[in-house]
């Protein structure tokens, strides 16, 4: 399939480029996608919770009333998790959420991904561009022309630039990755993808394999 692509200025440069149908014309498969959000959502957390549990405690070991003739139930401790004070029952541990992917899927979710943003005409192939020092106000101007001032965009590079990266690190709705960095979180959590032509190449050379 063909996209237009447009220039800086929002505008069509007249030209078209192919788009892979393996990747931007497939159907989407909703629990690919599902899954590997689940696991990149999963892979940021930190896992450092923790409450302590009765042998953790500080207090007397003293037992605290005799252990009959009190119409109570017997108690033996303070740490007891029953009372105000007392030890967690079995409370949250430090651990790891991380899960095991196939990375075969994981290349699906991606796919699904852009097909969804597609789909949905919220991807935007741009023409390559550079600034010559880092500027943000440059960058938003751009933003405007697309008319994504006002929306979370994700804008995929061929390769690492300094100074657009530098440029769009102010601004919160606005993230610039490579297309080595991109994953389907990123891809769907942003209202516009905007793909510039020297990512396409990178993009279907990963996706593809």
């Amino acid at each position: 399939m063909e996209a237009k692509v447009l220039d800086i200025h929002g505008k069509e440069t007249g030209r078209t480029i192919q788009l892979s149908d393996s990747i931007f014309g497939i159907e989407p498969n909703k629990h690919a996608i599902y899954l590997d959000v689940k696991h990149y959502l999963a892979n940021q957390r930190q896992g450092t919770h923790k409450a302590k549990e009765r042998a953790e405690v500080a207090g007397s070991t003293r037992k605290i009333k005799k252990q009959k003739g009190t119409g109570t139930a017997r108690a033996g401790s303070r740490k007891n998790p029953l009372f105000k004070g007392g030890g967690t029952v079995f409370g949250p541990r430090p651990r790891s959420y991380s899960f095991k992917l196939n990375k075969n899927l994981k290349r699906l979710a991606r796919k699904s991904a852009f097909a969804t943003k597609l789909q949905e005409s919220n991807l935007i192939v741009l023409e390559d561009f550079n600034f010559e020092a880092p500027n943000t106000k440059n960058f938003i101007n751009i933003l405007k022309a697309l008319g994504l001032d006002n929306k979370k965009s994700l804008f995929i590079l061929g390769d690492y630039n300094n100074n657009v990266y530098l440029s769009s690190r102010n601004l919160k709705a606005s993230s610039v990755v490579t297309n080595s960095e991109i994953s389907t979180y990123s891809i769907l959590n942003a209202g516009k993808v905007v793909l510039l032509e020297g990512a396409l190449e990178g993009i279907e050379e990963t996706l593809s394999k």
